[in-house]
């Protein structure tokens, strides 16, 4: 990978829990860039212990500030971490978070990629105090959805298809109606599909518009309604007319990010992930199945490009 790596000073902004129903707690972590991620605490309803957490943190420190927010509301230590992709800055944590006991469920191909990945994250940001990380895998898995029981709570575990990523888990409280959508959708930032998809994305916000949510909780980014459902729909839509016009004039990825910018969408976190949009959109435009490997190495070598030759800032 070209380029040069900035991480810049750490801020370790502290994460801050919103209450979203009752016993039902989104960890938000600001500002919601790269590696710095929401998670979800759930209480057993009119117990308050025996908690299921939504992902974990991506270092050692903010996963031990998580713990530290987790033991304000129970002593317990968690029943279940679910986990709704592989990506580190959604597991790393699971070992610090976890207690004897805890069980860790994810779809079947996430704990795949997790062990497939291992730490390789960190070294996109070498400077990142990511501390003594211990990679911990699922323990169960599931292929395409799984009901949970937290004493008078349902939550309901639903594999869409590609989205963010092959393995994405929405984790859905149909009484609450409140949806922890993972990374398929992310509220003020810049969607991202490099390991996913484009039209899976879209399938699974018409699926996710099903559901009917009242809150929407993205992997980063504040807490929304479901109005983050059109915003991320429209971002798709715009992103698929663009890659067809820019492979019809024989443009590549790169250079059509350049030539167009963010368009609309300037005001979201983190757009130099627009050339690896663009390039799964041209991969499923060239009729790859969904999901489909692509470079990863190369193409976050073009977002270094795309975004001055420099790696964006992340604040894990």
């Amino acid at each position: 990978m070209s380029g040069r790596t900035v991480t810049g000073a750490r801020t370790a902004t502290p994460g801050r829990l919103e209450e979203l129903a009752d016993g039902v707690f989104a960890y938000i972590q600001p500002d919601g860039g790269w590696c710095v991620s929401n998670a979800g605490i759930l209480l057993e309803p009119g117990r308050g212990g025996g908690p299921v957490l939504v992902d974990t943190a991506a270092t050692h420190e903010r996963a031990r500030a998580m713990r530290a927010a987790l033991g304000g509301l129970t002593p317990e230590s968690p029943r279940l971490i679910v986990n709704t992709h592989f990506h580190g800055d959604h597991t790393f944590g699971n070992a610090v978070l976890a207690g004897p006991g805890t069980v860790v469920v994810a779809h079947e191909r996430t704990r795949t990629e997790m062990a497939a990945a291992g730490l390789g994250l960190t070294a996109l940001w070498p400077d990142v105090e990511w501390g003594g990380i211990e990679l911990m895998l699922p323990d169960l898995t599931y292929r395409q959805g799984l009901t949970l029981h937290q004493g008078e709570r349902r939550i309901e575990l639903i594999h869409p298809g590609p989205a963010h990523t092959t393995n994405d888990t929405l984790v859905w409280l149909p009484e609450e109606r409140v949806l922890f959508a993972g990374d398929v959708v992310l509220p003020g930032c810049t969607p991202f599909v490099l390991m996913g998809s484009v039209a899976g994305s879209l399938a699974a916000l018409e699926l996710l518009r099903k559901l009917d949510p009242l809150t929407v909780v993205g992997g980063h980014g504040p807490v929304s309604g479901p109005e983050a459902l059109t915003q991320t729909e429209e971002y798709f839509h715009w992103l698929t007319e663009l890659a067809a016009k820019g492979r019809a004039a024989g443009l590549t990825p790169l250079q059509l990010a350049r030539e167009t910018g963010p368009g609309p969408y300037g005001d979201l976190r983190d757009p130099e992930r627009l050339p690896a949009n663009l390039h799964r959109a041209y991969a499923e435009l060239a009729g790859e199945e969904l999901g489909s490997a692509l470079d990863v190495v190369s193409v976050f070598g073009e977002m270094v490009e795309y975004n001055g030759g420099v790696l964006p800032l992340s604040h894990a």
